[in-house]
């Protein structure tokens, strides 16, 4: 059976158990292997609550892959209807304006529209529609 050896001796944690030293003497190693390890970032929050900073996007890019293929083109015909997209039954809460629109008339609804979007919407001759 191995030991330890004569010379150095295993005394048992020379160098402190776990995390210790982090601030002494195996700061190179904290700041080399983990970066940012101590200190303090950012701003607490008492109570936070969660579902007032809820807000999940959808592009305007992406809008039409909400509703199938058969829906645009069955409305792409029609002049005097146009299709309702309801973008929160997808779980998207805020319409953002990247993108383009086909030039056809689309009623959105959401909670929440940005300025681009509501623009280009309406320049493709559709409509916004707020819902609580």
């Amino acid at each position: 059976m191995m030991g330890y050896g004569r010379v150095g001796k295993h005394r048992k944690h020379v160098s402190g158990r776990g995390k210790a030293g982090g601030l002494t003497h195996h700061r190179n190693a904290f700041d080399r292997y983990h970066p940012g390890y101590f200190g303090k970032s950012g701003i607490r929050v008492f109570r936070l609550q969660k579902n007032r900073i809820f807000l999940p996007t959808v592009n305007l890019d992406r809008l039409w892959s909400l509703v199938t293929e058969e829906t645009r083109k069955k409305y792409a015909t029609v002049k005097d209807k146009a299709p309702v997209i309801d973008v929160t039954k997808a779980g998207y809460f805020k319409v953002l304006g990247r993108g383009r629109l086909p030039h056809q008339p689309v009623v959105v609804k959401a909670k929440f529209f940005s300025k681009t979007a509501e623009r280009r919407i309406k320049a493709a001759g559709g409509a916004c529609v707020l819902v609580a």
